[in-house]
């Protein structure tokens, strides 16, 4: 009844944009910085990693996306999906479901999520 919870990727979401402006202009050192959004995210108490996986974990993860969906897989689709990993320069679970936003998009598909 009386929290709030806040999910930002950055501190940027939880300052008012004149406070960022001023951060930019001012003299700030990169370690201070640095040490300030690690202790922001301390304060939290969260950290959520996009850890790399195997080929055999990320294709799994791309087909376990496509039957929740009821996304038709082509063979040329999960080669497409290595390719799009490739290109994004990391294999984890946050690019199999971009890739599955991607195609679902390819095939006219609506996703809800």
């Amino acid at each position: 009844k009386n929290s709030i919870i806040y999910v930002t990727s950055n501190r940027r979401h939880l300052m008012s944009r004149n406070m960022i402006d001023n951060e930019r202009s001012s003299s700030i050192h990169t370690d201070e910085s640095v040490e300030e959004k690690i202790s922001l995210s301390d304060r939290f108490g969260l950290w959520i990693g996009f850890h790399n996986l195997s080929q055999e974990d990320y294709l799994n993860i791309i087909k376990s996306y496509s039957n929740y969906y009821k996304i038709k897989l082509e063979k040329n689709d999960l080669k497409k999906s290595i390719q799009w990993s490739l290109q994004r320069g990391n294999r984890n679970g946050r690019t199999a479901w971009q890739f599955i936003i991607q195609l679902a998009s390819e095939k006219n598909l609506k996703i809800s999520f």
